[in-house]
């Protein structure tokens, strides 16, 4: 019996067990399927705000690019030259942009070599950017493509800037022109080995090595200088090659030289002047030439062996040369002796000089190297902007003259270089300066026929005629200048040569345009 309730027991003890597992398994999966539900509500919520948020973005990327496409504004971040056109209409953002170059670029393009300044006018450039091309080119940028495109243009402007270069147009030759002027006026510059003859003798000097401007190498230079407008602050640095000077070619110098007497003449029916010419030739064996040029020497002098012809072109008188095409005359001071003996030795070299159709004169050439051995005497020269005396002092007064003489009977001037500063005896851009191996004075006769120049210096006058034949055609010359600017370092001027028939112009062109610095 005890048995059978101890059973019994342990029977309902079971049961309760079980009703007690099967409540616990039963909670355990209501907690379970509770949690899953928890889960996939967060996951919900999490989903709907990520849609809500793509949604906003999505909504306010569209409206940034309605807008940004329907603004009439450049897109943000957007730079020309440097500058800055974000957000502005096309109108705004081209009149700030022409006002920021036009203040960027200078009136003086200022440059330099080792100490020595010198500038270039900006206007004789004719510098221009094409700023509108630039501005419609930014404008387009982000609407001109598809809508993808363009708003994947317009997301990047928001990150990194754009940058538009606009074309640069300026005259290059001019540019070139000033630089090739510029080269011969450097303190250093190339002097060439030369030759001229005087009295009987062959006169050859080596040159000296110097700075020469490279051309091609400076010009690119100052040009992305422009493009980068940077032109203010500091000069910009010549690009120079040292550069040695020719050697002396006895042999070419030889052949050129050599030839026969021939006497001068002239016909009257038909008009014609023949010219006369000396015949030459060493006077010592050419091996004993190129033996002295193996000395180093400064100055070598060859003796020559001169036939001269029985009548030279020089004693052709007024028959050969029936008419005056110009005239044109200078002062001076005769006080300066030495000056006054300069002004007459260079003036002497120069008196019956005839030219043929097609010839050129070099003042260096006729009149040679400025020594002590020929008579010249020391006398004032402008040197680094400071007034000392150097030998042969003055001549130039005689270059300025016969060039104005020379313009005014309507030859072509092959080279001419101003001074540094405005001589006292010409006005600006009438003058013309040399330095004997470094800078020439030439000009051509391009007239049909001969001229002769003839040349005084007596009572304080300096005066050169040009002889010739007049023809139907000629016309009467006038020469203008004036000075187009003045700054605070450099005076600017300009010289035209005006031709008239009957009072009347019928061409005017330009001579020269030179830059002097101040006193």
């Amino acid at each position: 019996m005890l048995k059978n309730n101890t059973l019994e027991k342990e029977k309902k003890l079971d049961i309760e067990n079980n009703k007690k597992i099967e409540s616990e398994k039963k909670e355990t999966e209501f907690h379970i399927v509770k949690t899953k539900n928890n889960s996939s509500h967060i996951l919900q919520t999490f989903g709907i705000t990520a849609i809500i948020f793509l949604v906003i973005l999505l909504l306010s990327f569209i409206s940034f690019t309605i807008n940004t496409a329907k603004n009439g504004k450049i897109l943000p971040r957007v730079f020309i030259c440097g500058y800055n056109v974000s957000n502005l209409n096309k109108e705004d953002a081209l009149k700030e942009l022409d006002t920021y170059i036009s203040s960027n670029i200078p009136e003086e393009i200022k440059l330099t070599h080792n100490g020595y300044e010198t500038s270039i006018l900006s206007k004789d450039l004719g510098i221009t950017f094409d700023t509108t091309s630039a501005i419609n080119l930014a404008y387009q940028i982000g609407k001109t493509g598809t809508l993808l495109e363009n708003d994947i243009i317009r997301l990047k402007s928001l990150l990194a800037k754009t940058k538009i270069e606009p074309v640069l147009t300026l005259d290059e030759e001019q540019l070139r022109n000033n630089l090739k002027d510029i080269s011969n006026k450097l303190p250093d510059a190339l002097i060439e080995s030369s030759y001229y003859i005087e009295d009987s003798n062959l006169i050859l000097t080596k040159g000296k090595a110097g700075s020469v401007i490279d051309i091609d190498k400076t010009a690119k230079h100052i040009i992305n200088q422009i493009k980068k407008l940077n032109l203010k602050d500091t000069p910009i640095e010549i690009i120079t090659t040292t550069v040695a000077p020719s050697q002396l070619d006895i042999d070419a110098i030889h052949n050129e030289l050599y030839k026969e007497p021939k006497n001068a003449y002239f016909t009257q029916n038909p008009y014609n002047v023949y010219a006369s010419e000396n015949g030459v030739d060493f006077a010592i064996p050419m091996e004993e030439v190129k033996s002295m040029l193996q000395t180093k020497q400064e100055e070598y002098k060859i003796p020559l062996k001169v036939l001269y012809p029985k009548t030279t072109t020089n004693m052709l008188g007024k028959e050969a040369f029936p008419d005056l095409l110009s005239t044109f005359s200078t002062t001076y001071s005769t006080k300066n002796t030495n000056r006054t003996t300069n002004l007459i030795l260079a003036a002497n070299k120069i008196n019956g000089t005839v030219l043929m159709p097609g010839e050129t004169f070099s003042y260096n050439k006729v009149v040679g190297k400025r020594t002590i051995a020929t008579g010249y005497k020391e006398a004032p020269i402008y040197v680094s902007g400071k007034v000392v005396d150097g030998l042969g002092g003055g001549i130039c007064q005689i270059t300025s003259t016969l060039y104005n003489a020379v313009v005014l009977a309507d030859l072509e001037i092959i080279e001419r270089s101003n001074h540094q500063f405005v001589p006292s005896y010409v006005r600006a851009s009438r003058d013309a300066t040399v330095v004997y191996g470094a800078i020439d004075f030439k000009f051509k006769n391009n007239r049909n026929y001969p001229i002769k120049i003839l040349c005084s210096v007596a009572k304080g006058i300096a005066n050169f005629e040009i002889h010739g034949l007049k023809q139907a055609s000629d016309c009467q010359i006038e020469i203008q200048d004036k000075v187009t600017k003045t700054t605070a370092n450099s005076i600017y001027s300009e010289a035209y040569k005006i031709k008239k028939q009957n009072g009347q112009i019928v061409n005017s062109s330009i001579l020269s345009k030179d830059i002097y610095k101040r006193h």
